[in-house]
């Protein structure tokens, strides 16, 4: 009797029909592929709202032209003029720093370096992602270890990444400030940096002031990747290192066949992500020294955008966009892949 009350449950469950039912059915007749794909529709469509049709509209503004276009007039279709106009130079008269270094002046390549929007972002992002990198690491490696105190010790590491941007750059323009500052001296009482060759009025000089934005950059940033690291570092299995400790390996052999391969793919990611918020950096600069003495990308962006240089502002704001893609395309092509990450 049971049997067939159960067997006719089946049926009648077969039997049913409704759009809620033929949903159900259409979801378990998927692959395990076609499965995933569907839970990341919902991903995949707010990222085309929030990030693929704003960047469309901004390529579609960067093909009309603003009022330092030539003959043009203001919102007249130019074309890939704005983008002509600024690799080439043309446009640098009108913008408070050059796109490209030495292009429309006479100084030599080095010295446009300072004044170049492109050179600025990219020292920026060079510099100031190693030293996170390496810094991160070392307190990684310190925070997986068991020590008392390690809370208090994590806590602390935490706490320069918790301030707000504006405060943090608020705090270092003080700290250098030759009347308020303790860091920085006078001619007649010289301090340490002095004597290590800062000016004196070391946020009015653009190589000066690039030089304590990357410092204050990777004080505030290394507890990102500190903590991305050492999530990577806890996630390896622990019996690995007894066995090699068993086989004789030492602590450098150790680090070496087990914890860097193991740990490779979780640094790339947390270098992609820093290398990303790098080669958008603005507030620190901002609040700090300026973007008229250290110009960035997104310096000139905003600035372009304040002076209604729409075209302009579009043009250079599509142009950071592509450097992104191209270096997160670097990233996952040449280093993920290959190690088996992301």
């Amino acid at each position: 009797m049971a049997t067939e009350q159960e067997s006719g449950d089946t049926v009648r469950e077969r039997t049913r029909t409704g759009p809620y039912i033929s949903f159900i059915r259409w979801m378990e007749s998927l692959t395990e592929t076609q499965f995933a794909y569907f839970l990341l529709t919902p991903a995949l469509l707010l990222l085309l709202v929030i990030a693929v049709y704003p960047l469309i509209q901004t390529f579609g503004y960067s093909l009309y032209a603003d009022q330092l276009t030539g003959t043009a007039r203001l919102g007249q279709f130019v074309g890939i003029e704005n983008y002509v106009a600024l690799f080439s130079g043309a446009r640098d008269f009108a913008l408070p720093s050059a796109f490209l270094p030495g292009l429309s002046s006479s100084f030599p390549f080095v010295t446009g370096i300072y004044s170049s929007a492109l050179m600025v972002t990219l020292v920026f992002t060079a510099f100031s992602v190693l030293f996170e990198t390496i810094i991160g690491f070392a307190q990684a490696l310190i925070l997986d270890q068991d020590f008392r105190g390690r809370r208090w010790v994590r806590v602390a590491i935490i706490i320069p990444w918790a301030v707000p941007i504006v405060i943090q750059g608020m705090i270092w323009f003080l700290m250098f400030q030759p009347n308020i500052g303790f860091l920085i001296g006078t001619q007649e009482n010289p301090a340490i940096l002095n004597t290590l060759g800062l000016s004196f009025t070391p946020l009015r000089n653009t190589s000066d002031s690039l030089f304590l934005i990357i410092v204050a950059d990777v004080w505030k940033t290394t507890a990102f990747m500190a903590l991305l690291i050492l999530a990577g570092l806890q996630s390896i299995d622990r019996s690995l290192y007894d066995v090699a400790r068993v086989a004789g390996a030492s602590k450098w052999q150790q680090f070496k066949m087990i914890t860097f391969p193991l740990i490779l793919p979780t640094v790339l990611v947390a270098m992609l992500f820093r290398t990303i918020a790098a080669m958008r950096v603005y507030g620190i600069i901002e609040t700090m020294a300026g973007c008229t003495t250290v110009p960035s990308l997104s310096c000139l962006v905003v600035t372009t955008f304040n002076n209604s240089m729409y075209g302009t502002s579009a043009t250079v704001a599509f142009v950071t966009a592509g450097l992104i893609g191209i270096v997160v395309s670097v990233y996952i092509v040449k280093f993920a892949d290959a190690e088996g990450g992301f």
